[in-house]
C-alpha cells in the first residue's frame, strides 16, 4: 500500500513538473525597458524562435507571448534601437527584463558633440546655447489650453520606503514583535535593506473647457492606501510633498521653494550647458544636453535635457539636486519628465516620476532615510468632445467614501503597469501591522504629535496639548484642559470645549462650540458657542469670529515688558457658512458680547456714553465675510479639513454691523475690512510673503471695539504683527497695513566663505501702517490722551532674520533683528528688538 501511494505521488509530482516546464516554455512574459534610462518601451516587435514574422507588437512596456510549440528564443526589434535576442529556458520564462540599447544617429551638421564639460569664451560659442535659444523661441504651452474641451486620465502612485537599514537597526527593541516586517525588505545596491512602509494609489478623471468659459475639474475615481485609509497624518503628508511643475516655466515649485528651471529663459544665469550626444527618444532624434549649476551652494538642479532635433521640443528631462541641497529634512530630489509633442506649439504631459529622500539626521548618503517616490501617468487624452455643464457641477457622490471600495480586479485593469512584488507586499505587510498593538501605539503617538490631540476613546480627543500651560499678567500661571469629538477625518459635526484656571486671579474660564455640516458639496454649515475668558485684544485686525479661535492672552510665557492690557470677554456667537463656488465662502456671524478690562488698575477700558461713565461695553453685531482661496487644495470633506501646501492667495472682505439696543447693546456702528495675502516665488531669489490689510470704522466706538494696529510684546515671532509696537500704541478709525517678507534661501550667505558651510538662510522684511483716529473716537475713552493713530507719517519697521538654524537636517529655528523706523520720541518706544521662533517647513 505504501509503495502504491509513493508511486502515485511521484507520478503526480513528475506530471506537475513537466506541465510547469511546458507552460513556462510556451508562454513567456516580461518587461522591455531602455538600457540607459530604464524607462519602458512600447511598439516593440517580438519574434518567436526563427520566425521572420513578428508574433506580437507591444502597446506598453509589458508583454506576454504564447506559442503551441516550445519557445527557446525571442528576438526584439524596434526602430532606433539595436536588435536584441534572448534565449528562453524554464528558469527565465517569467518576469523577463529586456534591455534595448539605443542606436546612435548620425552627427547633425554644424553641431560639435562633447562628452565632458567644455569651457567656451562666450556662451554664443556654446552649441548648447544655440539649441536652447531655439527652445526659448518656440517656448511651448500646455496643449490642454488650445482645445475647446479636453479629458484625460491620471494615475498617481506614491510609495515610501525606509532606506539604508542594517542588521543593527533591525535588531533594536522597538521592533520586538514587529520583526516580521523585514521579511518584506529588499537589498539595495549598497548592500543594505530598503523596507516599503506606505503605498497610495489614486486614479483621477480630468475634465476641462477653455471656450466659451474656462473651467476644469479633477475627479477622484478610486484610491487605495496601504493600511492607512483613515490615517489623516500620513496620507496628507504624502500628498503634500509634491507640486505640479511645468519644465518651460522659469521657476519650478518644490515644497513651495523656487528652483530655477533649466529650460527657463533665464537658465544660463544659473546653469552651464554642454551638448554631449544625439540619441533616439521614443523614435525621435534628440539632442542630449547635460546641465549643472554654476555654483553648487544655490538651490538648483543638475541632469539632462532631451531636445527634439527638428522641432526643438523638450521630449524629456531629468532633474537631480546637488549634494549640497539646502532644504530642511531633505537629502536629495530627483525628477524624470516625459512629454508628448502633438504639434509645434504645444506639449502634453506623459509621465512624471519624482523621488525625494528625507531624513532628519544627516546629509550623508549612508544615513537612514525615507525614500518618497511619486509617479504620475497621463493617458487617454480626448479633445474637442462636447462636455455637458453637469460634468463641472459638484455632486454629493464625489464627497462620500465609495472611491475606496474598489476591488483588486478594478485595480488590475486600471493601473498602467502591474505592481512589483515588493509593492504588492506593502499592502500585505500593512494589513498585518494593523493588527499589531505595538504598531498601533506608534501610530497613535505620531498622530498625537501632529494633530496636538490625544485620543482617549472612540470619538473623544483631549487637547490641544500645546495649550495646557500659559502665563500672563492677570492670571499668572494658567492651566487649560480641553476636548473634542472626533470619530473620523470626515465628521459632519464636531463639539469642542475647554476649561481653564488662573492661579493668580483664582478664576475659572470656559469655552464650548458645536458645528454641524448639512452638505459636503457646498459645505453648508451652522454653529454656535459661548465662552468666558481673558483675551488679548488688538493682536489681529481681520479677526476670526469663532469661539475657539486662538487666544493670545495665554500663549506668551516670556514677554518684552509687563503686559497688563488684557480684557475679560463674555461672548456668545452663532454662525452659518456656505461655499456656493469652489474655494469661495460666504459666512454670516451673529455675536453678543460684553467686554471689560481684566485688570482695571493697569488697563483702562472705561468710556463715556450719553454722559455716563461705563466700564463694560455691551456689543451685538452681525458680520458678513466673503473669503476667496483661488487655487487652494484641501483633503477631507468634514467640518474640519486639512489644506495642502500651495501658493494660493487669501482674500477676505468683511462687513460688520453693530446694532444698538439688541440684547442691551450700546452702539450702532458700521465697519468694513479687507485683507489680501499671497506667497510669491521669485526663482532662484527665493520667496516673498506679501500681506495687505485695510479697514474703516464709520462710527464712533470705544477702545474695546476699535481697530488696534497689532503690536507684539512677546519675544516670539508672530505673523502680521509689528514687532516694536506695544499693545494699543496705535488705534485707528481708518487704517492700512502692509507686510513684505522675503526669504532668500541662502542666496547671499552662500557667497561668504566658512559661513556658507552653516547653510543658514537670510530673511529681509519691512512693515508699515498708516491710519487716522477722529477726535470723537478719542474723546469717548477716559484715557483719551493715550491713544493716537499713525497719521503724521507711515509708521514702519524693518530688519533681517537668520533662519535654517539647527543641526543635520533639522533646521527649524529662526532669529529676527527688528528696528523701529520712526515715532522714536514716544516714552515707551522700543527702538530695537530680537525675536525668535520655530518654522516647521522645508
Amino acid at each position: 500500500m505504501m509503495s502504491t501511494n509513493f508511486l502515485k505521488y511521484c507520478f503526480l509530482y513528475i506530471f506537475l513538473l513537466i506541465t510547469g516546464i511546458l507552460q513556462a516554455q510556451t508562454t513567456v512574459s516580461g518587461k522591455i525597458i531602455d538600457e540607459k534610462t530604464n524607462k519602458e518601451i512600447s511598439g516593440v516587435e517580438i519574434f518567436i524562435n526563427e520566425s521572420q514574422k513578428p508574433a506580437l507588437t507591444t502597446t506598453s512596456g509589458n508583454f506576454i507571448v504564447q506559442s503551441d510549440s516550445i519557445i527557446y528564443k525571442l528576438k526584439f526589434s524596434r526602430k532606433s534601437f539595436a536588435f536584441e535576442t534572448t534565449d528562453i529556458s524554464p528558469d527565465n520564462a517569467n518576469n523577463l527584463i529586456i534591455k534595448l540599447s539605443q542606436e546612435k544617429v548620425s552627427s547633425i551638421e554644424e553641431v560639435v558633440i562633447h562628452n565632458e564639460k567644455t569651457k567656451y569664451k562666450s556662451k554664443k560659442e556654446n552649441p548648447a546655447y544655440r539649441i536652447m535659444q531655439e527652445v526659448w523661441k518656440r517656448k511651448r504651452n500646455n496643449g490642454l489650453e488650445k482645445f475647446n474641451t479636453y479629458t484625460y486620465k491620471e494615475y498617481e502612485k506614491i510609495q515610501f520606503d525606509a532606506n539604508n537599514l542594517d542588521s543593527t537597526f533591525m535588531n533594536r527593541k522597538i521592533f520586538n514583535k514587529l520583526d516580521f516586517i523585514f521579511d518584506y525588505a529588499d537589498s539595495t545596491a549598497s548592500g543594505k535593506m530598503a523596507l516599503p512602509v506606505f503605498l497610495n494609489e489614486s486614479i483621477y478623471e480630468n475634465f476641462g473647457e477653455n471656450k466659451p468659459n474656462k473651467k476644469n475639474k479633477r475627479l477622484l475615481v478610486a484610491q487605495k492606501t496601504s493600511g492607512f485609509q483613515d490615517n489623516q497624518v500620513i496620507t496628507l503628508t504624502a500628498k503634500n510633498l509634491y507640486r505640479d511643475i511645468n519644465i518651460y516655466d522659469n521657476t519650478l515649485n518644490y515644497f513651495d521653494i523656487g528652483f530655477p528651471s533649466p529650460v527657463g529663459t533665464d537658465g544660463f544665469s544659473t546653469y552651464d550647458y554642454n551638448l554631449v550626444d544625439t540619441i533616439s527618444v521614443n523614435g525621435e532624434n534628440a539632442y542630449k544636453i547635460r546641465y549643472q549649476p554654476r555654483r553648487t551652494e544655490v538651490l538648483a538642479f543638475q541632469g539632462y535635457l532631451y531636445i527634439d532635433t527638428d522641432s526643438y521640443a523638450v521630449l524629456g528631462a531629468t532633474l537631480k539636486s546637488t549634494n549640497k541641497i539646502n532644504v530642511n529634512f531633505i537629502n536629495a530630489i530627483s525628477t524624470e519628465l516625459e512629454y508628448d509633442n502633438p504639434d509645434d506649439e504645444t506639449f502634453l504631459p506623459k509621465k512624471f516620476v519624482t523621488e525625494i529622500e528625507m531624513t532628519p539626521f544627516s546629509k550623508k548618503k549612508s544615513a537612514k532615510s525615507i525614500i518618497a517616490k511619486r509617479s504620475v501617468d497621463y493617458s487617454e487624452y480626448d479633445f474637442n468632445k462636447p462636455l455637458a455643464d453637469s460634468v463641472f457641477t459638484r455632486r454629493k457622490e464625489e464627497y462620500d467614501d465609495r472611491f475606496v471600495d474598489k476591488d483588486e480586479a478594478f485595480w488590475a485593469t486600471a493601473r498602467p503597469d502591474s505592481l512589483s512584488k515588493q509593492e504588492q507586499g506593502v499592502y500585505e505587510m500593512l494589513d498585518k501591522l494593523q493588527h499589531t498593538p505595538k504598531f498601533n501605539r506608534i501610530v497613535k503617538l505620531t498622530e498625537t504629535l501632529a494633530s496636538r490631540y490625544y485620543n482617549v476613546t472612540k470619538g473623544i480627543d483631549l487637547g490641544p496639548i500645546t495649550s495646557i500651560y500659559g502665563k500672563n499678567e492677570v492670571e499668572g500661571d494658567r492651566i487649560r484642559l480641553g476636548a473634542r469629538t472626533y470619530f473620523t477625518q470626515n465628521d459632519p459635526w464636531r463639539v469642542e470645549f475647554y476649561n481653564a484656571y488662573g492661579f493668580k486671579d483664582k478664576q475659572f474660564k470656559y469655552g464650548v462650540e458645536g458645528r454641524y455640516m448639512f452638505n459636503r458639496v457646498n459645505r453648508f454649515m451652522i454653529g454656535a458657542g459661548t465662552k468666558r475668558d481673558i483675551t488679548q485684544l488688538g493682536v489681529q485686525l481681520t479677526t476670526e469670529d469663532g469661539i475657539l479661535s486662538r487666544s493670545f492672552a495665554s500663549s506668551t510665557v516670556f514677554a518684552r515688558g509687563e503686559n497688563a492690557s488684557l480684557s475679560s470677554v463674555n461672548q456668545t456667537s452663532v454662525f452659518t457658512s456656505i461655499e456656493p463656488w469652489k474655494n469661495f465662502q460666504v459666512r454670516v456671524d451673529g455675536t453678543l458680547q460684553s467686554i471689560k478690562s481684566a485688570n482695571p488698575e493697569g488697563f483702562n477700558l472705561m468710556y463715556y456714553r450719553n454722559g455716563d461713565l461705563r466700564k463694560t461695553v455691551n456689543d451685538s453685531r452681525v458680520s458678513i465675510s466673503l473669503i476667496a482661496r483661488p487655487g487652494a487644495k484641501f483633503s477631507q470633506t468634514g467640518v474640519d479639513r486639512y489644506e495642502h501646501g500651495t501658493l494660493a492667495p487669501t482674500i477676505v472682505l468683511k462687513y460688520t454691523r453693530g446694532i444698538e439696543g439688541l440684547f442691551n447693546a450700546d452702539f450702532n456702528y458700521n465697519k468694513l475690512q479687507f485683507m489680501f495675502y499671497k506667497p510669491i516665488l521669485l526663482g532662484s531669489w527665493g520667496k516673498t510673503l506679501f500681506s495687505f490689510e485695510a479697514g474703516k470704522n464709520f462710527d464712533t466706538v470705544p477702545l474695546a471695539l476699535q481697530n488696534i494696529i497689532p503690536g507684539n510684546q512677546s519675544y516670539g515671532i508672530v505673523p502680521n504683527t509689528f514687532a516694536q509696537l506695544n499693545y494699543y500704541e496705535f488705534v485707528a478709525d481708518t487704517y492700512s497695513t502692509m507686510h513684505i517678507e522675503h526669504h532668500f534661501n541662502g542666496k547671499i550667505l552662500s557667497f561668504i566663505p566658512l559661513i556658507k558651510k552653516l547653510k543658514l538662510r537670510e530673511v529681509a522684511f519691512i512693515r508699515g501702517a498708516y491710519g487716522s483716529l477722529s477726535d470723537a473716537s478719542k474723546n469717548i475713552n477716559v484715557d483719551n490722551l493715550k491713544y493716537s493713530a499713525p497719521d503724521q507719517q507711515i509708521y514702519y519697521e524693518y530688519g533681517f532674520g537668520i533662519e535654517n538654524i539647527g543641526f543635520g537636517n533639522i533646521r527649524i529655528f529662526r532669529v529676527d533683528f527688528n528696528w523701529r523706523g520712526n515715532y522714536l520720541d514716544r516714552p515707551d518706544a522700543s527702538k530695537f528688538g530680537i525675536k525668535a521662533g520655530f518654522q516647521f517647513g522645508f
